[in-house]
């Protein structure tokens, strides 16, 4: 018997034929959900927020809304460019925060800090500087000076290495006029992360870490007082790793050690 298609068949070595079955028709559909948080309204309703990864959409992150007496799936960032994303670290992470009924954000176009609405519909308004080189990540709320704190990276030109440090991000924001650098908090290290301020809003802790280590080898806690600027360590010492640092709400500091 003769199939006449076999005889346009190549004989390839194993692993080199096209397959039909590619990369982008495995991941295409694939949405990725993350960084879930539930945050209620000024009418009491809690709602439900996460961040979205979509392949459709050239990849980009959106924070949707889920209202758990609706039931209604709303996006919160706008269509288009807006792509709620950071790289600093590069590897990004603690894109965005709701709180006091904003939603703050890092751009990834530009990296600037951004605000909006969390409940309501409107455009993103920026709370930083734009062509900056600087990023942003990590962000938590201080309601006591209207201001976030977060990690920032600065990025200069003719630099090997961007700066890191933690820094307060002014939310007093005046109409028309560009946004002012963020007051630096802390400097000094390689590396920043989890910045935590107690209720009282008059301790700040965050984690710091140097090169070559990497944060699962060697890091450190710190506390700063918000009143005086003292910064201690409290916690790591080599070869110890310290992440997740955490306030109650009666100010006893906790956090994760693998001591």
């Amino acid at each position: 018997f003769f199939d006449p298609a076999m005889a346009n068949r190549t004989t390839k070595r194993y692993g080199e034929w096209t397959s039909p079955i590619t990369s982008q028709l495995i991941t295409s559909s694939s949405i990725a959900l993350g960084s879930p948080s539930l945050h209620v309204d000024s009418a009491g309703v809690p709602h439900v927020f996460w961040l979205e990864g979509r392949p459709l959409e050239k990849g980009r992150q959106v924070v949707v809304r889920y209202s758990t007496i609706t039931k209604q799936i709303e996006d919160v960032t706008p269509a288009g460019e807006w792509n709620v994303r950071t790289r600093v670290h590069e590897y990004g992470g603690g894109e965005y925060l709701i709180a006091d009924g904003k939603v703050f954000f890092s751009n990834f176009v530009d990296q600037r800090l951004w605000m909006q609405d969390a409940f309501g519909s409107s455009e993103p308004q920026p709370l930083t500087p734009k062509d900056t080189g600087l990023r942003f990540a990590n962000a938590t709320f201080d309601p006591h000076r209207n201001r976030l704190i977060c990690v920032m990276e600065h990025h200069e030109d003719g630099e090997q290495e961007p700066k890191n440090s933690i820094v307060g991000v002014s939310l007093s924001l005046q109409p028309g006029a560009e946004p002012a650098i963020p007051e630096c908090l802390a400097s000094g290290c390689d590396f920043y992360a989890s910045p935590t301020l107690s209720a009282d809003g008059n301790r700040l802790a965050f984690v710091a870490w140097m090169h070559p280590n990497m944060p699962w080898d060697d890091t450190s806690l710190f506390v700063a007082d918000q009143t005086t600027g003292a910064t201690r360590k409290v916690a790591g010492s080599p070869p110890e790793s310290v992440l997740d640092p955490f306030f109650t709400p009666g100010g006893d500091l906790y956090f994760v050690s693998d001591r």
